[in-house]
């Protein structure tokens, strides 16, 4: 086998880790990419602004009002209600039957917006839906929506059923976009929120008037989106799979040499057991585990009542972890055993060498390449758990948050970037793990072509290396195992019955 070489190694590296600088230097501006236009002075609008090169208006101060109130309260005007700023002078209603702008006139016209200039219109429409949807949280979208557009200058405007007031000042000095009923013979009959999906509102100003800023340079995004990211997920997925590879590690093997003394059928039985978490949904593993130390038993229950609880905590991250790793440990290390020459063991049997010895100083040194495989491709699958983990430990950032988890979560809630960060952080983690597996392998394979394990080689470099029964035949790892098995099946007869 052909090892990879430093360079062909620091190259796909090198590749990695720009793509990753790239795609988190690129985030900021994918967030707002219909909306953080650049002028042709090179500068950007801020987070709250927007421009398009080449049109004499723009947006400030936009904000989104995803849901408003219809409650009584002194100062305000009656109506389902959305607050706006003082300075407000363009407001998006989304109705059941289109989607409203209005625009102040006097705002426009200072703007160099005119109502009646499909151009215009087409360009406002392009801002407002980018200002949207970077500022939506993950709600509907006005990008997304069939509805018509419908622009208006009048202060009021009656559509279906419903009445709809633009920048209404209340008693208390603050302003409101209000929804009506259209008649006060249906007032009673409508449920005023269903008029108004969500509104959007922000303030005309000309072109040069458009908040901006010089665009960060590719280090101030870097450092702005890295120094925004929460690590904690990491490092709960590196102490909990950590720990989950110790106890996978010691049981594993130890139930993999128990399993190798029992008859075939406890075996069959044994390997079952041991092996079906392999097999099994991670959803499963952890709804079973959920109804073990749940309320739903009595071992559960019993465990509750003497102040051991476990769901939702960093233990069951653990023990999830645990359960599905531990059958990789199993399988490698019940594997390698069984692959042992069975004619060596009982050789070291003869020379009196105890079960234990046995299993430290021959079946461990022979079997470790492909343990330690293994060993490591169980420590990446608990690293990537996520479905028995989720179901018995829950999502509590800092304590069971794991990457996988906050994969999903940071994708669910949005924000795309981040989640993209944690993927291409598990990519190289698992492209080290499978590299580290093929040149363990290369370099044991190395020493197995040449006859001798790395036990063995060690072993025989070392002249201090000896047992009890070096004076009576050696040691069992300096036999030739050729004329050893030779021996042991020769048939001929030997002189006088001896």
């Amino acid at each position: 086998m052909r090892r990879p070489s430093i360079h062909s190694l620091a190259a796909c590296v090198a590749v990695l880790c720009l793509a990753l600088a790239g795609l988190s230097a690129a985030a900021p501006r994918v967030a707002r990419a219909d909306s953080a236009f650049i002028t042709a002075d090179g500068r950007e609008a801020t987070e709250d602004s927007a421009i398009l090169d080449g049109c004499g208006f723009g947006l400030n101060n936009f904000e989104r009002n995803a849901k408003g109130t219809a409650r009584d309260l002194r100062g305000q005007p009656t109506g389902y209600r959305f607050p706006i700023y003082r300075r407000t002078t363009l407001v998006t209603v989304t109705t059941p039957e289109s989607i409203v702008v209005w625009v102040d006139a006097k705002a426009a016209k200072d703007a160099g917006f005119d109502l009646a200039s499909k151009r215009d219109r087409e360009a406002l429409k392009k801002i407002v839906v980018g200002l949207d949807r970077s500022h939506s949280m993950g709600g509907a979208l006005l990008k997304e929506s069939k509805l018509p557009w419908v622009f208006t200058t009048d202060a009021m405007l009656i559509q279906g059923a419903y009445r709809y007031d633009f920048k209404v000042a209340g008693e208390d000095g603050d302003f409101y976009t209000c929804v009506n009923a259209a008649d006060s013979a249906s007032a009673e009959a409508l449920d005023l929120g269903d008029g108004a999906l969500w509104s959007d509102n922000a303030r005309l100003v000309a072109a040069s008037a458009v908040s901006t800023t010089e665009p960060p340079t590719f280090i101030d995004r870097a450092r702005t989106f890295f120094g925004g990211i929460d690590y904690r997920p990491f490092w709960v997925s590196l102490k909990t799979s950590a720990l989950a590879l110790a106890i996978s590690f010691v049981l594993g093997l130890f139930a993999a040499w128990m399993t190798m003394g029992t008859t075939s059928r406890v075996k069959g039985l044994l390997d079952s057991v041991f092996t079906i978490p392999m097999v099994l949904p991670p959803t499963v593993c952890g709804f079973l585990l959920l109804m073990l130390f749940g309320q739903s038993t009595g071992a559960g229950r019993w465990l509750i009542a003497h102040g051991i609880s476990l769901v939702f905590t960093w233990p069951a991250a653990v023990i999830s972890a645990v359960v599905v790793s531990f059958p990789l440990v199993y399988r490698t290390a019940l594997g390698a055993f069984e692959s042992l020459d069975s004619q060596m063991l009982d050789a070291a049997r003869t020379l009196g060498w105890s079960e234990r010895r046995i299993f430290t100083s021959l079946m461990m040194p022979l079997a470790w390449p492909s343990i330690a495989a293994g060993t490591v491709l169980a420590f990446a699958r608990a690293m990537g758990e996520f479905g028995c983990t989720l179901f018995f430990a829950g999502n509590y950032a800092g304590i069971t948050q794991t990457i996988p988890i906050a994969i999903y979560f940071e994708w669910m809630g949005g924000n795309t970037p981040v989640a993209l960060f944690w993927v291409v952080v598990v990519i190289l983690f698992s492209f080290f793990v499978i590299l580290f597996i093929n040149m363990y392998t290369a370099h044991s394979q190395a020493y197995r072509e040449r006859g001798l394990s790395r036990a063995e080689r060690r072993r025989l470099d070392d002249p201090s290396t000896g047992d009890s029964l070096e004076g009576t035949g050696g040691d069992a790892m300096r036999i030739d195992r050729e004329a050893l098995a030779g021996l042991m099946n020769d048939e001929t007869p030997t002189v006088g019955g001896r």
